[in-house]
């Protein structure tokens, strides 16, 4: 299959299924926004080449804190990930990754990778986030809470944040 082909595959499979994209930074590349539940939008990139199509997700920045318990929960995580894997940019940043070859792409294999993608950055999102950047997620907890701000997007990590006479989680 050549490289235009496998890209008008994957235009075709996204736009009977109503999924959000845009052209990459090069004619080949397709990026692609997902929404999460706990990451609120996963962007993947799905560059289309004439041998295989190369699938990458940005999962987190550069943990801050505990580099090894992140670096230990990601590759536990791999054993699990049919097709793909987490890696670390040089900036220390962690994606997800794959390649797949051309010739097997259809809209069901499309829809399994984007799916299996999806769940690779957003199901562990809120752990890795406790992880890699606890100290922040505190001191971040503590500076809302004394000037009166929202909450809100800390709400699903108020039981490890929350310190006594923290106001109580609003209701509605």
């Amino acid at each position: 299959m050549s490289a235009d082909a496998l890209l008008a595959t994957v235009r075709d499979f996204l736009d009977s299924a109503e999924i959000e994209y845009e052209t990459g930074a090069r004619d080949d590349e397709v990026v692609v926004s997902l929404p999460g539940e706990k990451k609120l939008r996963v962007v993947v990139s799905l560059v289309c080449g004439e041998d295989a199509l190369s699938v990458s997700a940005f999962v987190v920045r550069n943990p801050d804190e505990s580099h090894r318990d992140v670096y230990r929960f990601l590759l536990s995580r791999n054993l699990r990930l049919p097709g793909l894997a987490y890696a670390v940019d040089r900036s220390g940043d962690v994606f997800v990754t794959g390649r797949v070859p051309a010739a097997g792409v259809d809209a069901d294999q499309l829809d399994r990778l984007l799916g299996v993608v999806l769940t690779a950055v957003d199901e562990p999102f809120n752990e890795l986030l406790v992880l890699g950047f606890l100290t922040s997620m505190r001191k971040e907890w503590a500076w809302r809470v004394d000037r009166g701000e929202s909450l809100r997007n800390l709400e699903a990590f108020r039981p490890i944040l929350e310190r006594p006479g923290d106001p109580p989680r609003a209701e509605g």
